[in-house]
């Protein structure tokens, strides 16, 4: 993939029409709970900046094996009760017995909280570690879906991998978990954060061919930190093409340059999707709002009345 922002590129093109209409794309944003009374000031910051731009809902992370539980219900609590925005609670199975995992799910619906994005989750340890389920507890996404729609019909996501689980033996194998999970009560996949463009669109195909209609939105990850890049992309195998290496070559001290090239690849990314007819995106904002808020600025999101 090239990066050319003149005004020939795809780039300058939805530019040019934004400034038209906002032609039907749609936008939701990932948040993780802050730790740190200065990491609280900082995603209220991103939340107050990004909320006017109407996003279908914002989602709040969990840790691994449960390690945010407390601190994704508050923050959750405190969208909800003092935003517009619609929260997405992440829950997972990992590390807790399935009458635990229900309360939280009961005590989500109590708050008004109506939408649930429901995985495995990771071990304890984190991405690559080796998942073991607790006798008493769910064993898998698709067991934890059934346990939530039983409970209360929430509006329910899960997750997919364009380039395959790292734990999965194929994509048929990922396509087939996911019609389980569809089955169970799943309404909307959000997909694990890509830059193979080609592969993305060759998993929707299959995903479509094997009659799964449900909405699938491609999960979009602005780049700054290179390095830490290549450690998330590791532990869940996402393929890092060398052009995206090329680029921040070089770039380890010029924090400046790493940002410009990020809004840039990111919003490429965005308008090269929305070419292939995807009007739906969900950003990984990191709690950081100035480079996902420019970039849709560039596919034309506006701020609500």
């Amino acid at each position: 993939m090239t990066i050319d922002l003149g005004t020939n590129s795809s780039i300058g093109s939805v530019a040019q029409a934004a400034g038209r209409d906002q032609r039907g794309v749609r936008v939701s944003f990932e948040f993780f709970p802050p730790k740190t009374p200065e990491m609280e000031t900082s995603l209220w910051s991103c939340i107050d900046r990004l909320a006017p731009l109407g996003p279908q809902f914002v989602s709040v992370t969990y840790g691994a094996g449960g390690s945010t539980r407390e601190r994704t219900h508050r923050t959750v609590k405190r969208i909800l009760d003092e935003t517009k925005l619609a929260p997405a609670a992440h829950l997972t199975c990992v590390n807790a017995a399935r009458e635990e995992v229900d309360a939280v799910i009961r005590q989500y619906w109590a708050a008004g909280v109506r939408h649930i994005v429901a995985l495995r989750g990771d071990p304890p340890e984190g991405l690559g570690g080796t998942y073991v389920p607790r006798p008493d507890g769910y064993a898998n996404a698709t067991e934890l879906c059934a346990a939530i729609t039983k409970i209360a019909p929430f509006e329910l996501s899960v997750s997919v991998y364009p380039e395959k689980h790292p734990e999965s033996p194929s994509l048929a194998h990922d396509i087939d978990v996911l019609k389980a999970k569809i089955d169970a009560g799943a309404t909307r996949a959000i997909s694990q954060f890509f830059f193979d463009i080609d592969a993305y669109s060759r998993f929707i195909d299959k995903v479509r061919a094997a009659g799964i209609s449900i909405p699938i939105l491609p999960g979009i990850m602005p780049v700054t930190n290179f390095k830490g890049l290549v450690k998330m992309a590791a532990s869940c195998q996402t393929t890092i093409p060398a052009w995206l290496a090329n680029l921040f070559d070089g770039l380890d001290e010029d924090a400046e340059t790493r940002r410009l090239l990020a809004c840039a690849i990111a919003a490429e990314m965005c308008a090269k999707l929305e070419e292939r007819g995807f009007k739906d995106f969900h950003f990984y904002t990191l709690n950081r709002a100035d480079l996902v808020y420019a970039i849709c600025r560039v596919l034309g999101v506006r701020e609500t009345a």
